[in-house]
């Protein structure tokens, strides 16, 4: 009787422990704005990195995720608009400054996810007007 007992308050602590757990990842959503430097890089490089060009990834959908980029470039060629988007994902110097060798580059095209890291930055490149 003592072991049925034991059992029955183990079984019901597991799940209060998975219905608490449930409810924090449904009501409290990773908010890149409130991490500290670290552990939003591990974020942002985790996020990316599980990002796949070309399969109707949007851009709204990466900012709602991750929030506005650390750096940006774009222009418009042939009635398209080509954004480079630059979030940090790894510190190289601690000056408090970031810099795009500290960032991973996504290629959007229309809104469009189409590149990754150096791809992105080639595919930027590549179809850039020349500057007068």
């Amino acid at each position: 009787m003592a072991k049925l007992k034991l059992v029955a308050w183990l079984a019901a602590g597991l799940l209060a422990y998975l219905l608490i757990t449930l409810a924090i990842v449904k009501y409290y959503p990773d908010d890149p704005s409130q991490m500290n430097w670290q552990v939003r890089e591990a974020f942002n490089a985790k996020y990316i990195k599980s990002l796949k060009p070309n399969e109707q990834v949007l851009q709204e959908q990466v900012i709602d995720r991750l929030g506005g980029p650390d750096i940006t470039r774009a222009y418009r060629h042939d009635g398209k608009v080509y954004q480079l988007l630059y979030y940090r994902t790894h510190r190289a110097i601690a000056d408090g400054i970031t810099t795009e060798d500290e960032c991973t580059p996504l290629l959007f095209i229309e809104r469009q996810l189409v590149a990754i890291g150096h791809d992105a930055i080639e595919r930027y490149e590549q179809y850039r007007p020349a500057r007068n």
